[in-house]
């Protein structure tokens, strides 16, 4: 399974849901800045707007697609629209994501649904709805998962089951559509400096994630990077690794280190 590197941009268009902020826009801007054209797809009109019109000043074209991944029926228009609008596909990162730090016991049924719904959902749907473009010509799928999504973190336990669910769904592909010249990139971020986390849970956010919190530029760097090299997976920061290593081998101690990490908001 040889993979399929990223290299000359100009010609070639990127569709990045969640393209109105955090880590979709940065994205979206690494690829402008390489000659990407861009589809933005996210749910807030304005916001998608906005975020538009700071790429359009780096030279991109870019078309906006409102849209909400909850719903199947909008995530098809809004991806026949872009590629209707470029005449093609050929990257669709899926970076539209929601969460919570809050005790599973605390969760509302009323938020529950929602992370599963656009986390897990909206995350299938639009792959699934990304594919007949992208088996024209082969290409790439950008998908966004989570630390969350390879180590289960209390205090965020929805959040955790959603992204392990991308996990799954990502590896399961990126063997499945390898011989349809798909190359599927699997994205692990750590906590990521940008609004996703609601002002009041920050402080439940342990120390040392927000010690070693990254800037969404710099996870958008390091997706293109990945991309360029054939990459498959992609942890940023590195650090975050270490603890995949840890779980499988000392899982008792992991778990021990863990509790620790988060003694201050777990009863």
């Amino acid at each position: 399974m040889s993979p399929r590197r990223l290299g000359r941009c100009e010609g070639l268009v990127a569709l990045v849901t969640g393209g109105s902020g955090g880590i979709g826009e940065a994205l979206a801007s690494e690829l402008a800045l390489r000659g990407m054209a861009l589809a933005l797809l996210a749910r807030r009109p304005e916001a998608l707007d906005a975020s538009a019109g700071r790429l359009r000043a780096l030279g991109a074209r870019v078309t906006t697609h409102p849209c909400d991944v909850r719903d199947t029926a909008s995530i098809a228009a809004a991806m026949d629209a872009a590629a209707a609008a470029h005449g093609r596909l050929d990257l669709v990162a899926a970076c539209a994501g929601i969460g919570r730090h809050v005790p599973f016991a605390e969760h509302d049924a009323a938020s529950i649904d929602a992370i599963l719904a656009t986390n897990v959902a909206g995350h299938v749907h639009t792959l699934r709805c990304a594919l007949p473009y992208l088996r024209e010509k082969g290409g790439w799928i950008v998908s966004v998962s989570s630390v969350a999504g390879r180590l289960g973190q209390p205090d965020e336990a929805v959040y955790s089951a959603s992204k392990f669910a991308v996990t799954g769904l990502s590896e399961a592909l990126t063997i499945e559509l390898a011989p349809r010249g798909i190359h599927v990139l699997t994205v692990y971020p750590g906590f990521v400096r940008t609004g996703f986390v609601p002002e009041a849970e920050l402080p439940r956010v342990p120390e040392s994630a927000l010690r070693t919190a990254v800037e969404p530029d710099a996870v958008a760097r390091a997706i293109v990077n990945a991309l360029e090299r054939g990459s498959h997976e992609l942890t940023v920061p590195k650090l975050a690794a270490g603890g995949y290593v840890v779980r499988t081998l000392a899982p008792a101690l992991f778990r021990r280190i863990l509790a620790w990490v988060r003694r201050g908001v777990l009863p």
